[in-house]
């Protein structure tokens, strides 16, 4: 856990993307053509995501906007329409929490008093009591896999002694990923160890009644409750993460941030890169801690990365062009050009003088090299991800319905992965039925295998990587579900959300 207060941290605060399930589990969904909407939808697909917007002038006041850009919206008469390109005074709502335990929402609208609801084609916002038609349940169209930090406290949710505690300053390494599952329309909150947070705090290895919780939505923050109708919060000097109280303070309070990719290099020397030694970073230790784990932090502008250490310092290249972890703001200075070679090595060139870093005799590394040789690639380990949650442009990866084994790519769901270290740079994914992947004969994905087998993976940016064979194929998804091991090159079909 970092020990100081860093300052100019990058945090990447989740949008709040939902899918709105009415009582005949049929999700909102707003048309392609003629802006209107209806309650057809069978799963979270594009056109059944809604942005939720606050109204930067009222506290409890939000906007749902579709896909297409254009707001919900309601006349006087209950007419609904999701035709306006900009918030309005009818496109106002406020989210109301049911009160029969099950965690439904109810959407009144700001404007004219009255609660939205239907099924169908049939959707009216003329209600004035809430019935079983005017309830929503949310279904967070974010990717599952996040940091979870506490409004209170300031603090991160992470894996310690075996429970879950908020005490952490910097969401660092693999103990401080949360997965969020979505079960029987409510929230199991998963660990990075695979276990599940029980209502009374203890991590279980299975899934219960008292490991889920209905979800709410409180001014752009989240809070969880369980059956008994008690909110998760942080308890005591260790914050432990337990449900105890029935009202919402900043206490319950937590916001969802992306969890962004966490790596360690390894040297030609053997030796992992490292900051213990203090501002130099240098090649010199055989452990992995927090100290030889940094956070990459992409700048779309440039398409460079900035490398991040515990202490909140980056990378920059300084005098006699060594590298040192000094920098406490963004500078061009800081920016750096990772290039992905063969299985697991990358090598890394500076943004400022154009020249590759390379770990000198006794360690330290330096920005001096013109073209790149072995002594100039570095084994790449991505750290914070224990478990994937792999999501492409048609779906999410999970098994086919009719195979607990084939693997396909435009699924509503998810599947958990688990990721093993392999040799050189490799990885072992493991699916949830316990089975290795593995590649069939026709390229095809399968979770199939006793023995693991490696693949490679290549970070695009930090929210997507692309996924290589030791044969050198990229793993390809199609609009159909197919999920192959057949690409050439890294194109849109092959880029994986992680």
């Amino acid at each position: 856990m970092a020990n100081s207060s860093p300052k100019n941290i990058a945090k990447r605060v989740c949008e709040w993307r939902v899918g709105l399930i009415n009582c005949g589990q049929k999700y909102l969904t707003a048309e392609r053509f003629g802006f209107k909407i209806n309650a057809t939808g069978n799963s979270l697909r594009k056109y059944q995501i809604w942005l939720i917007e606050p109204d930067p002038h009222d506290e409890d006041g939000v906007y749902f906007k579709s896909t297409m850009g254009r707001y919900l919206s309601s006349d006087k008469h209950g007419k609904v329409m999701c035709d306006s390109e900009e918030p309005h005074d009818e496109a106002k709502f406020t989210i109301e929490v049911a009160n029969d335990g099950s965690g439904r929402w109810a959407l009144k609208n700001a404007c004219h008093g009255y609660f939205f609801g239907g099924q169908g084609d049939d959707l009216r916002c003329f209600a004035k009591q809430v019935g079983d038609a005017e309830l929503w349940t949310p279904h967070l169209a974010v990717h599952p896999q996040v940091n979870l930090r506490n409004v209170n406290r300031k603090r991160y949710a992470h894996l310690e002694e075996d429970e879950l505690h908020v005490n952490e300053l910097i969401p660092w390494g693999h103990d401080a990923l949360i997965t969020l599952e979505f079960k029987e329309l409510k929230y199991a909150v998963r660990s990075s160890n695979g276990k599940y947070l029980h209502r009374f705090g203890q991590l279980v290895p299975n899934i219960d009644d008292d490991c889920l919780y209905t979800l709410e939505y409180h001014s752009g923050h989240i809070a969880l409750k369980d059956r008994d109708g008690k909110y998760l919060t942080a308890v005591g000097p260790q914050g432990n993460m337990v449900a105890k109280n029935k009202t919402v303070s900043k206490d319950e309070k937590f916001i969802l941030e992306d969890s962004q990719p966490q790596a360690s290099f390894t040297a030609h020397n053997g030796k992992n890169v490292s900051t213990r030694q203090g501002v130099d970073v240098s090649a010199n230790q055989d452990e992995l801690t927090g100290k030889e784990t940094f956070q990459l932090e992409f700048d779309q502008a440039s398409r460079f990365w900035y490398i991040r250490t515990n202490q909140g310092k980056y990378w920059s290249l300084e005098a006699a062009s060594g590298i040192q972890a000094s920098c406490e703001s963004r500078s061009e200075k800081c920016l750096f050009e990772i290039e992905w070679m063969e299985k697991g090595l990358v090598a890394i060139k500076s943004a400022e003088n154009g020249r590759y870093v390379t770990a000198k005799m006794a360690g330290n590394l330096c920005a001096t090299v013109d073209a790149p040789t072995y002594k100039e690639n570095f084994k790449f380990r991505l750290m914070n991800r224990p478990l994937l949650v792999l999501r492409g442009e048609f779906g999410f990866v999970d098994f086919k319905s009719s195979n607990n084994e084939k693997v396909e790519c435009n699924k509503s769901s998810y599947d958990i992965i688990q990721v093993e270290n392999g040799e050189d740079g490799a990885y072992h994914l493991k699916g949830g039925n316990g089975k290795y992947w593995c590649v069939e004969e026709d390229g095809s994905i399968s979770a199939s295998g006793s023995m693991p087998v490696d693949f490679y993976i290549s970070l695009f940016d930090d929210a997507y990587f692309s996924l290589k064979t030791k044969d050198g194929l990229y793993v390809r998804g199609e609009q159909s579900g197919i999920f192959k091991a057949n690409g050439n090159e890294i194109e849109k079909a092959s880029l994986w959300e992680y």
